[in-house]
């Protein structure tokens, strides 16, 4: 039995360290925009936005309006390398939506969309 849980601990440390990194916290009122760098791409419509190299501020932020699949899936590592090459690094501007979620509508500097 000891044997098991060592073999789990060890097969679940890499899905820990593959973790998304984003750990700040969204802004406080829906509707509410911010904006930084996209410091890291999860898959391909997930994202990090940070205005420092810390991840305890980094954002996640989910593209609206956009669906990619799952890392896990046949063409998931494909989409998250294909979102890469356009984001990262790019000046990213997102609001937060009344779900309590951030969600991107531009890097423009456009407004938000109604609701």
């Amino acid at each position: 039995m000891k044997g098991l849980l060592i073999c789990a601990g060890i097969l679940l440390v890499p899905a820990a360290a593959r973790a998304d990194p984003c750990e700040g916290r969204l802004p406080g009122r829906a509707g509410e925009t911010f904006a930084g760098i996209v410091r890291y791409v999860g898959d391909g419509d997930s994202l990090c936005v940070g205005n420092t190299a810390n991840p305890a501020a980094w954002i996640e932020v989910r593209l609206s309006d956009f669906d990619a699949a799952e890392l896990h899936s046949p063409t998931g590592r494909a989409d998250r390398e294909r979102l890469v090459r356009v984001a990262a690094g790019v000046a990213w501007t997102a609001w937060r939506s009344g779900a309590g979620t951030a969600v991107s509508w531009s890097t423009t500097g456009s407004s938000p969309p109604a609701g």
